[in-house]
């Protein structure tokens, strides 16, 4: 029995719990509320698209007018500025909602000590994170492919 205990301390030592003081509940708490208000705006934002893509592209479709007065905007065929515009939203839509996410679940935890909204909250964050760095490698090998393309588009 007496080994069992000592055991149980050397365990304990090994991986020590961390400790969030309440310097660190007040950080998380601030990021919450700051997350909540970009998820919302970015929740505006990805409707204020997701209608964009409902009226201007069908309004170019029905007014060719309309599409010259928008300039290379408006060369383009009016279903690929829809598209153009609900993927935008998108793309706006996914890290909104995770934020959203993260800062109901990141008040809970700090606000009644509930370890488990914590976890949730920091997945969330690590999910936003991970989204914004897959994004960036995208937009990354994009900028790469157009300069490659330039390059070999210019020697010829």
């Amino acid at each position: 029995m007496e080994d069992q205990k000592q055991f149980e301390n050397l365990e304990e030592q090994k991986y020590p719990q961390l400790i969030v003081t309440e310097d660190m509940r007040s950080y998380i708490y601030d990021m919450a509320k700051w997350a909540n208000f970009l998820g919302i705006v970015g929740f505006v934002i990805s409707a204020f698209l997701f209608l964009a893509a409902l009226t201007v592209g069908p309004t170019i479709n029905a007014n060719p007018e309309m599409g010259k007065m928008l300039g290379q905007l408006g060369a383009m065929d009016g279903t690929t500025i829809s598209i153009v515009f609900i993927i935008y939203g998108a793309l706006i839509f996914y890290p909104s909602l995770l934020m959203f996410r993260y800062a109901a679940k990141a008040k809970q935890g700090v606000l009644y000590g509930e370890q488990e909204n914590l976890n949730e909250a920091v997945n969330r964050l690590k999910s936003i994170f991970k989204y914004f760095g897959v994004l960036t490698i995208v937009f990354i090998v994009l900028y790469l492919m157009t300069l490659f393309s330039a390059v070999l588009g210019g020697i010829k």
